[in-house]
């Protein structure tokens, strides 16, 4: 039995197997076989390996030195899929890049020094970069913090994400039919990529509040089918082709803020109901609410994003996001985006997946 190097992290809400490059397969064939073994997938629990079973814990990213002028190293991330021998590389994860950084550093890919580091990640699977900035000491990364995020029990440092021109980078443009309000079976969508391909929708509009837990959701049969069938609609529209396969788009129904927030949201991904919300798919939502005349638009509370900041809520709590967008062009414009997450290494090892 062969062992592969492996850091296991978790980063924002979710949680993933990094690895370096050179330490995989350079077939992708191969590579991607030897991933669903680590993960221990196609099954249900994930029994075999080292998944979660769920999507959420089911991910892999896949680091290397950036030879561009503009990074310091190179993102790869994959969707590992729990109960089907899928692997894919169609969407992006900001929750896995908030410990890419850290990663680097703890595997000597990049030098730190001083308290802070801001480390720039090119994210390979949509073309575009993001700085992470966290705090260090004696070159290596700070883990521990005051810092809370929702949907993560207990404290962990800072982690402060900034993109640059991440608009339509799975898509082509940040509205990729040109409108922010769209109409698929009957109801009315806005098809958006600001770092994630998203659809969003009035929770009324399919039937549900919008208040339902995550198991309510997943339960609903009908609905379920009804998202789906504008999923592999919106996905066309998008320009992603047939997603019957993939993970994206996300979907998300919104209504009213209950708490604190300006908009509640409940997100598939695209089959099981997110506990949380993704972190570039809140991103996506976020800026959805600004535009008007959308889905988004109509439930926001009022004054919201006056300060450049959007709070989403979801099942386990909130999101903040700063997010700025350019309404007086057409197509609107999204001029920045920035989301706090907090990181925390788990386990550094050999994983020793199945034999393929």
């Amino acid at each position: 039995m062969i062992g592969v190097p492996c850091m296991v992290m978790r980063g924002g809400t979710s949680k993933g197997v990094f690895f370096l490059s050179n330490d995989l397969p350079a077939d992708p064939h191969q590579r991607d076989a030897l991933l669903l073994a680590v993960m221990g997938s196609p099954d249900a629990r994930q029994i075999d390996g080292i998944g979660g079973a769920t999507p959420l814990t089911s991910k892999v990213a896949i680091i290397s030195v950036s030879e561009r002028a503009d990074a310091d190293v190179d993102y790869l991330f994959f969707q590992v899929s729990v109960d089907q021998a899928l692997v894919s590389d169609r969407q992006n994860c900001g929750n896995l890049l908030a410990a890419t950084g850290q990663f680097a550093i703890e595997r000597g890919l990049v030098a730190a020094a001083g308290t802070t580091a801001s480390i720039r990640v090119y994210m390979s699977n949509t073309n575009s970069v993001a700085t992470s900035t966290f705090p260090i000491s004696n070159g290596l990364p700070v883990y521990n913090g005051d810092t809370t995020i929702d949907g993560v029990p207990g404290t962990a440092a800072r982690v402060q994400l900034d993109f640059e021109d991440i608009a339509g980078g799975s898509c082509g443009a940040l509205l990729p039919t040109g409108s922010a309000v769209d109409q698929i079976d009957g109801i009315k969508v806005t098809m958006i990529d600001n770092g994630m391909p998203v659809v969003v929708m009035l929770a009324t509009d399919v039937g549900v509040t919008g208040s339902e837990t995550p198991s309510e959701l997943e339960s609903n049969d009908v609905l379920r089918t009804r998202l789906e069938s504008i999923r592999l609609q919106a996905g066309r529209l998008m320009g992603l082709g047939d997603v019957t396969d993939t993970t994206v788009p996300k979907l998300t129904m919104v209504s009213p803020p209950t708490g604190l927030g300006d908009l509640t949201t409940r997100t598939f991904i695209p089959h099981r109901c997110h506990e949380a919300i993704g972190a570039l798919g809140g991103v996506s939502v976020a800026t959805a609410a600004l535009l008007p005349g959308s889905p988004a638009a109509a439930v926001i509370r009022t004054g919201a994003g006056i300060d450049g900041t959007i709070i989403c809520e979801h099942p386990t709590g909130s999101f903040s996001t700063t997010i700025s967008v350019d309404t007086s062009t057409t197509p609107p414009i999204a001029r920045r985006a920035g989301i706090i997450r907090t990181a925390r290494k788990l386990m550094d090892g050999v994983v020793f997946p199945a034999s393929l």
